[in-house]
């Protein structure tokens, strides 16, 4: 029994100085006629890397595998749990990547923001502007072991998911010294990655493929 494919050749006609130029070369059963339909594989095989990322954060992060629940129901339910951690976890890194100075309040609260940079830069001292989500990442990415050094590049998803397991005790410590911010309450969001994320490892690493 023979599969009909269709072959796309894609090649990177300028690249960055002192860079590989990208060449694909994609075998595919989608029937394509024209350059529309085309350039969507090729979007389509971009993501790849992105859906390697989300399944290895499931894995290797909130190990999934090691559940070991017996029913198929309790599958579901522990996959939707840990599904909306990963993706959030994927979510805010490439956000503050891809947006770095977009405003805090996509993410975080203000109090949230305010724990933050007061544990960050050891005072109790606000500054006058609102920090970007690019700054709060960063700092949450410090309490996950991020040295922030010249060359160490934006931090991944191993720092951050190391940081982000603190700033729920650091925001209801402000929250207590701090009443006049907001009710004592925590966002669920952030609740879940706190409780759901284990200390081994996940790693990453960029790549332009």
């Amino acid at each position: 029994m023979s599969l009909p494919v269709q072959v796309i050749l894609a090649e990177e006609e300028h690249p960055p100085d002192r860079e590989e130029a990208i060449r694909w070369l994609l075998l595919t059963t989608v029937t394509v006629n024209d350059l529309q339909e085309a350039q969507q594989c090729l979007r389509w095989y971009s993501y790849r890397w992105l859906i390697e990322r989300y399944h290895y954060v499931l894995k290797s992060g909130c190990h999934i595998e090691q559940l070991q629940l017996e029913t198929a129901d309790r599958i579901e339910r522990a996959l939707a749990a840990y599904a909306m951690v990963a993706w959030r976890l994927l979510w805010v890194t490439y956000l503050a990547r891809r947006s770095p100075e977009q405003s805090y309040d996509e993410v975080f609260e203000a109090y949230e923001w305010q724990a933050l940079y007061c544990t960050i830069h050891h005072s109790s001292l606000l500054p006058s502007t609102p920090p970007t989500l690019h700054e709060c990442i960063r700092w949450i990415a410090q309490l996950g072991g991020f040295i922030e050094r010249k060359g160490d590049g934006e931090p991944g998803v191993k720092t951050i998911w190391r940081g982000l397991r603190r700033p729920h005790d650091i925001a209801q410590t402000w929250q207590l010294a701090h009443p006049e911010t907001g009710c004592f309450q925590y966002e669920v969001k952030m609740r879940l990655m706190h409780k759901a994320l284990p200390e081994d490892a996940v790693t990453f690493s960029s790549s332009r493929t």
